[in-house]
């Protein structure tokens, strides 16, 4: 079978703080003095290494995105949301440039339903020495109705979706902008926390890198589909055009 199978650690798994359903448990990221093995710093912005190595191939790294617990990336203002984009996309950047792996993995889980543990923001990134590429993505998932392009940069909604329901994609170009990169993930996110559907609480947003192009993908996230557990099938729901027009209508339209 062709995938990418590799080894996760449950007993150290089990260890890992956890504070989206037992919200009474501290936050490890808000305790900046207790924080060990941290590799950069901008600001409030915090790049460390993962002290739970869960998966047992690869390394672990975290961006912490600022110093509050309780916000996210839509209450950032437009200047600190550029750095946390871009400082993800230097290390993601530079852990490649080592050579060290074949592929590196730079995501973000939000909300129960994402798949993360702690609700104070931030991001991962992980590097594999050994990794298929080539079975990560397909291009097709990122393509779809144009909604909006500027600087080398175009956001749009998939309608070949990775899974279904309204994935948001930006695409950018070699030499693209990478602050329009970060305003329009901040645009998806905003959108699919306050207008998407009234139970989104959780999504996740995942980078991608093929021929000098950079793609980040937000996704709204529930109960995983059985068709696309059980089947690998996916849906394209009826209201994509619907959803496109409503994004140029609430973000971009009053800018004309």
């Amino acid at each position: 079978m062709n995938i990418n199978l590799v080894e996760f650690n449950t007993d150290i798994g089990r260890t890992k703080p956890e504070n989206l359903v037992h919200a009474e448990n501290t936050c490890p990221f808000c305790d900046v003095e207790h924080l060990t093995n941290i590799i950069d710093v901008d600001g409030d912005i915090i790049f460390l290494k993962n002290k739970y190595h869960v998966i047992e191939v690869a390394d672990q790294f975290v961006l912490i995105e600022g110093r509050e617990c309780e916000v996210d990336m839509p209450d950032y203002p437009k200047e600190k949301m550029r750095r946390v984009i871009k400082m993800g996309i230097k290390h993601w950047q530079n852990l490649l440039a080592t050579g060290k792996y074949e592929e590196v993995l730079f995501f973000k889980n939000f909300g129960i339903m994402s798949g993360g543990t702690i609700r104070h923001p931030h991001m991962q990134l992980v590097g594999f020495p050994h990794l298929n590429s080539e079975l990560l993505f397909d291009e097709a998932e990122l393509r779809g109705i144009v909604i909006a392009q500027r600087d080398g940069v175009e956001f749009n909604i998939s309608t070949c979706p990775r899974v279904g329901f309204g994935e948001l994609n930006v695409v950018m170009e070699k030499g693209g902008s990478f602050d329009a990169l970060a305003d329009f993930i901040q645009v998806g996110v905003h959108y699919v926390k306050n207008f998407f559907n009234k139970k989104t609480t959780s999504y996740n947003i995942f980078f991608y890198r093929r021929a000098e192009k950079i793609f980040a993908k937000v996704m709204s996230r529930y109960v995983t589909s059985p068709y696309f557990v059980g089947y690998n099938i996916h849906f394209l729901p009826n209201n994509t055009e619907r959803i496109a027009k409503e994004i140029q209508e609430y973000y971009f339209d009053k800018l004309h």
